[in-house]
């Protein structure tokens, strides 16, 4: 193989991956949670959703966002007390399962039961597990396999997808 085919193979390869990305960002595949929404309990047209979250929420909730790192006081947050949705209050995560996970965003090992849902996301251009919550479809973050025992993940939560509520 010439060293321009390979050029021009991993260009069509760099192109191909770049395509799919934006395609997954946009929904195409299916995995956003705005497609997902009729399938929730909760559900609300996109001019409700906005003004009930407001431009940042609406953001990283219903059109799957990231906060900045370090940007959210939830990922200092040490009480005891539950970390609801912001979208629809339904509690998430207890703060038994929170941990400081060197990140910048607020990270737990596992949510309240039957409380989050998850699917796949590629819009980095991999496979990502990515979480919402279970009553409306609100997008949370992620869950990566390099939390602490017992279950060895880390769901990274944007800390404008919670509400704290202190016990």
């Amino acid at each position: 193989m010439t060293g321009l085919s390979r050029r021009k193979l991993i260009a069509t390869g760099l192109l191909g991956a770049g395509a799919y990305g934006v395609a997954s960002f946009t929904g195409i595949f299916g995995n956003s949670a705005n497609a997902k929404s009729g399938k929730f309990k909760i559900t609300r047209t996109p001019a409700e959703w906005k003004k009930r979250l407001g431009p940042a929420r609406y953001r990283i909730l219903r059109q799957e966002g990231t906060e900045r790192a370090y940007s959210s006081p939830l990922d200092k947050e040490k009480r005891q007390g539950v970390f609801a949705c912001a979208g629809c209050n339904l509690g998430l995560y207890s703060s038994k399962t929170k941990f400081d996970s060197r990140t910048g965003w607020p990270s737990f090992w596992a949510p309240i039961k039957g409380r989050v849902g998850t699917s796949t996301d590629y819009k980095i251009g991999y496979p990502r597990t990515e979480v919402h919550c279970s009553r409306c479809g609100g997008h949370l973050g992620h869950i990566f396999s390099d939390g602490p025992k017992p279950t060895g993940k880390r769901h990274c939560i944007n800390g404008l997808a919670l509400k704290f509520i202190p016990a």
